[in-house]
């Protein structure tokens, strides 16, 4: 018998958890087939879509925090081969230090799912922390005996998102470490 994903998530919110999903999820499951099949590239560029759309719902919560959108900006150029990665680390290590500063969990865990999309440049293993991350920030936001239909909404929003972006790639130039074939994790 298959475990219904909330209850887990009730679980770990039960035991204090501060991230709802892992890599494990059962929900997660399909989103992480599909994210493996990807090639790294595609996995960036969903990553970093995923992370535009989390910089907007900080820069609505926080509309004075420029980071989120500094981090995104650098971890573009770096994608691109524009500069490299000891330029947009800081950027990254900022987003994940505003959520350690933020005294709201819907907010830390939003910064963290940006930090997480923005690294999956760095390696494609980060992509998946974006929606554990912005999932975790769903159920806490809406309550967890109210969350079921959002979260499942955003699954398939992700699901979409990565299947629309493995047909339809992002112009380049690209930095020459994406475009190496390798399996994803």
């Amino acid at each position: 018998m298959k475990t219904d994903w909330l209850e887990i998530v009730l679980e770990k919110h039960r035991r204090k958890n501060r991230i709802l999903f892992t890599r494990e999820s059962p929900c997660l499951q399909n989103l992480l087939e599909i994210l493996r099949r990807q090639s790294r590239l595609t996995a960036v560029q969903w990553a970093l879509d995923c992370a535009e759309e989390t910089a907007a719902r900080l820069c609505q919560r926080v509309p004075e925090d420029h980071r989120p959108q500094e981090a995104l900006e650098l971890c573009r150029l770096w994608a691109h081969g524009t500069i490299r990665m000891n330029e947009a680390k800081p950027t990254i290590l900022a987003v994940h230090a505003a959520a350690k500063e933020t005294g709201d969990p819907v907010t830390a865990a939003l910064y963290h799912a940006l930090g997480q999309g923005c690294s999956a440049v760095h390696t494609e293993a980060h992509a998946i922390g974006l929606p554990i991350y912005e999932l975790t920030a769903l159920a806490l936001e809406y309550g967890l005996e109210n969350c079921r239909a959002v979260v499942e909404n955003q699954i398939h929003h992700y699901e979409e998102l990565l299947l629309y972006r493995e047909s339809h790639q992002e112009k380049g130039p690209w930095a020459p470490f994406l475009l190496r074939k390798r399996p994803n994790r």
